[in-house]
């Protein structure tokens, strides 16, 4: 009606302008009171213009609401952080109560800086820190011992004992010196102590092989800083040393008041520097330049006994002929006379100490014996090998907090995750102290077996740190002392990426435990309450990776990440696998299919069917969804379809490749004018869609998921290959990539040594073994076969990693795939210690 009237109006209009001579194309018309035709056609016009008139108010009204509404929009989303960087909506895990009360309390001092040789700091930010440094020699130069290095060339170093939560044992070997580093806590029941209790820390340095009249000085630098910058307070007797002195003192809210002493029976020297700084993973250096400007003004190689204005951090240099001990003891919650001050020091030193730590000593061989089963056909060389690959791995674990750094999906700045705190075992004190997603699960499946509470804690880390879409950042690299280990290109964390889902490893590991009954009822209590909260970030993580990972086929996924452009390296890394270097399509596309992911997925689909089983979740979460992936990627006729050769007998990855890839030196003119050579990648064959044919780690996936029928002749042929010596199999365990492979030892880049292209690494022999002791035990063919193949395996890993340990005095990250010698950064007590679990054939259910 409405566009009738106007056309009608328009036309009358236009009429009576044609009969006006035009000027009423400039004016309105107007209204004529005599003529009642006339009279009719000015009405209409003008009624015609008045809806024109409201109809363009109410258009400027929308658009002005529009405009008003966009701005308010873009405001408020100026105010809500990136999606990247939310935090997933949900309670948070470590809010639990069976986090709270006495368990937090019990873990609130600890060992929790493995960065460091010797460390003590408290869980939570901006903590009390003390640590230890001493001057070492090499190439006939003093050098400053601190941070762990691999460069430090130490005789051995590692936990001998440790238990977790109040004590643990340390020997530290260089040149002709031994420090043995001890620590214990100890909290009395008359509440008269701090929050966390009192701790002590003994230092035994002793002479290593040398007669008594050989004696030579040692220099020890024990440390206590404030992170949070308060103010500490130098013990007037810190000079002047009789045996027994206040070193320093102060107050906090945790702990209240509190105090540090150092106590001892021999003869000793002491010095003394403060200093003022925010930062403390620089503190090595600022001891060094002090120590420096002392020799040469006075010949002394001693600290100044001088402190900046408010000193937020005291070092004290204690100097001694070995053999000396000295004792640390740290007395909290400090109330005047009634705190008995004087008493809790003496039963944190000499004798009464000395007892105490045997107490523990004789605590951790009688839990050790108790968790893990080893039969007597390990011999006491082999045993003490297992312990230290224990004590490693739970003293290890370490406290961190800041923000992860994130590179988002758009834009060129990187952008700061929420401020957040880390429980985690690292992989390795010297080479990675800080926390790798995919290796978590691995040391979980150790931890728990010793400490099933400690191993929830560290999980329920792991899971806060979801963000809103279900991602959690692969590697966590939090705070300035972590970030000063990390080359610049590694910390940033990229949003498309994931890594192996190992957790779920842990927790279908600790659902067996419920159903096989080795909890008691309170304990399995403890387990399905966490449960009950994880499930929900689990389920988000579950599907993070169930969208974002998928391949263009159902039932198909490959791992995000790699470098389609590259022209420098051999075959592009794929980093969130975990396998890094491992060869895969020599074009990356998204048309692959990766193994090893499908796999990943099919024990995450299965762990989350069996948690929605053991809680009867069946109105929250759709169990049939997760059994029907589980069952979509358990399908054999399927999986052989997308990922089974059969001339080879093994799994593929699926892709765009070429075998025709070669790196070539080519001469290359830089910005600057200078010539120089790099190697390039060179690829002289087209690439097509095709199984990659690589033979190596993954393609076990399907027998380590135990996907293969027991009674399939592909079993066979798998257990053929694992046993083949001219492909995997060597005295010292299986190789990562087959000897006949085109990629077996090849370098990726000029500078990339090969990484997972034939050395032996623990983590993937254990679930091969696994795997191997499964079939050993379920009727089948070939059951007779995988026991002896297991038998074998098995043998040579134990005996190989023992030849090792006493050879050079470490667990090592790899190990050579020719002569068995450790490869590799040393002390990689994380997914190494695996060993143990070996000895005592524990294993997890895939």
């Amino acid at each position: 009606m409405t566009g009738a009237s106007r056309r009608s109006a328009h036309g009358r209009i236009k009429s009576s302008s044609s009969s006006s001579g035009g000027d009423s194309l400039r004016y309105p018309p107007r209204i004529r009171r005599g003529g009642k035709g006339k009279e009719l056609v000015s009405i209409g016009a003008f009624k015609s213009n008045l809806k024109i008139l409201v109809g363009l108010m109410l258009l400027g009204i929308a658009i002005i609401y529009f405009v008003i509404n966009r701005i308010v929009v873009s405001h408020e989303s100026q105010r809500q952080p990136p999606r990247v960087i939310t935090p997933f909506p949900a309670p948070k895990l470590m809010d639990l109560s069976m986090f709270q009360g006495e368990h937090k309390e019990s873990l609130y001092w600890g060992t929790y800086r493995p960065h460091v040789y010797f460390g003590v700091r408290a869980r939570t930010p901006e903590s009390l820190v003390a640590g230890l440094m001493w001057l070492g020699v090499k190439d006939e130069m003093y050098v400053m011992r601190h941070f762990c290095e691999n460069s430090d060339d130490l005789s051995s170093f590692g936990w001998r004992e440790h238990n977790g939560r109040d004590f643990g044992r340390q020997e530290l070997v260089e040149n002709d010196m031994i420090l043995e580093t001890s620590f214990v806590k100890s909290k009395g029941d008359d509440g008269s102590f701090g929050y966390g209790g009192d701790w002590s820390v003994r230092i035994d340095v002793k002479n290593k092989g040398l007669s008594g009249d050989a004696k030579r000085s040692a220099h020890l630098f024990f440390y206590l800083a404030d992170e949070g910058g308060s103010v500490l307070n130098l013990g007037r007797d810190a000079l002047d040393f009789q045996g027994s002195s206040l070193l320093v003192s102060g107050s906090r809210e945790d702990v209240g008041d509190w105090q540090i002493h150092l106590r001892s029976e021999n003869q000793l020297e002491t010095h003394y520097s403060g200093f003022k700084t925010p930062h403390i993973y620089n503190l090595s250096d600022l001891v060094q330049r002090n120590l420096a400007l002392q020799a040469r003004k006075f010949g002394r190689l001693q600290l100044s006994d001088t402190s900046e204005d408010s000193s937020n951090i005291y070092v004290f240099q204690i100097s001694g002929k070995l053999p000396f001990t000295i004792d640390i003891p740290f007395v909290s919650g400090i109330r005047g006379e009634s705190s008995n001050v004087e008493k809790r020091l003496t039963s944190l030193t000499g004798l009464p100490l000395s007892d105490l730590l045997r107490k523990k000593h004789r605590e951790f061989d009688a839990k050790f014996t108790e968790c893990f089963n080893i039969s007597e056909e390990h011999d006491s060389e082999t045993v003490r090998v297992g312990k230290t690959a224990m004590a490693n791995m739970i003293g290890g674990i370490g406290y961190f907090y800041g923000q992860s750094k994130i590179y988002p999906e758009s834009g060129d700045n990187h952008l700061l995750y929420w401020p957040a705190e880390l429980y985690t075992a690292v992989p390795s004190r010297p080479f990675f102290p800080r926390g790798f997603l995919w290796d978590e699960g691995f040391h979980q499946l150790l931890i728990w077996r010793w400490d099933f509470r400690m191993t929830l804690d560290i999980v329920g880390h792991w899971l806060d740190l979801l963000n809103i879409d279900g991602w959690i950042p692969r590697e966590q690299i939090l705070g300035a002392e972590a970030l000063s280990k990390v080359p610049e290109e590694f910390v940033v964390q990229y949003p498309s990426n994931g890594n192996p889902p190992t957790l779920f490893l842990v927790i279908r590991d600790l659902i067996d435990g419920i159903k096989t009954e080795k909890f008691i009822a309170s304990e399995k209590d403890e387990i399905l309450s966490f449960l009950e909260r994880a499930s929900v970030r689990l389920d988000a993580w579950f599907q993070w990776f169930n969208t974002s990972q998928t391949g263009k086929e159902r039932g198909s996924y490959f791992w995000h990440g790699r470098d389609n452009t590259t022209t420098r390296e051999l075959n592009p890394k794929t980093l969130s696998s975990g396998l890094d270097d491992y060869p895969r399509a020599s074009h990356p596309s998204e048309d692959e299919r990766h193994v090893d992911l499908r796999c990943w997925m099919y024990l995450a689909a299965d762990c989350m069917h069996s948690i929605t089983e053991l809680l009867g979740k069946d109105d929250k979460f759709s169990k049939e969804d997760y059994n029907s992936t589980a069952t979509l990627l358990s399908n054999f006729d399927l999986l052989n379809q997308m990922h089974y050769d059969k001339d080879h007998g093994a799994y593929f990855d699926f892709g765009n490749h070429t075998e025709k890839v070669k790196l070539v030196w080519k001469e290359v003119i830089s910005e600057n004018g200078h010539l120089s050579r790099q190697l390039v990648r060179k690829t002289s064959g087209k690439p097509k869609l095709r199984l990659v044919p690589q033979v190596g780690y993954v393609s076990f996936f399907p027998f380590m998921s135990r996907i293969i029928p027991a009674e399939s002749p592909i079993l066979e042929k798998q257990l053929d290959l694992i046993s083949n010596r001219s492909i995997l199999w060597s005295d010292y365990g299986l190789v990562s990539l087959a000897k006949t492979s085109s990629m077996y030892m090849k370098r990726n880049t000029e500078h990339d040594a090969p990484y997972w292209r034939g050395p032996i690494w623990m983590n993937m022999n254990y679930m091969i073994l696994s795997s191997l002791h499964h079939y050993s035990t379920v009727d089948g063919p070939y059951s007779d076969k995988a026991r002896a193949i297991y038998k074998e395996l098995r043998s040579n890993l134990i005996r190989n990693v023992v030849r090792n340990y006493y050879e050079t005095g470490y667990i090592w990250e790899q190990y050579d795939q020719d002569k068995g010698t450790g490869k590799g950064t040393r002390l990689f007590t994380g997914w190494s210690a695996l060993t143990l679990l070996i000895m005592s054939e524990e294993y997890p259910i895939f």
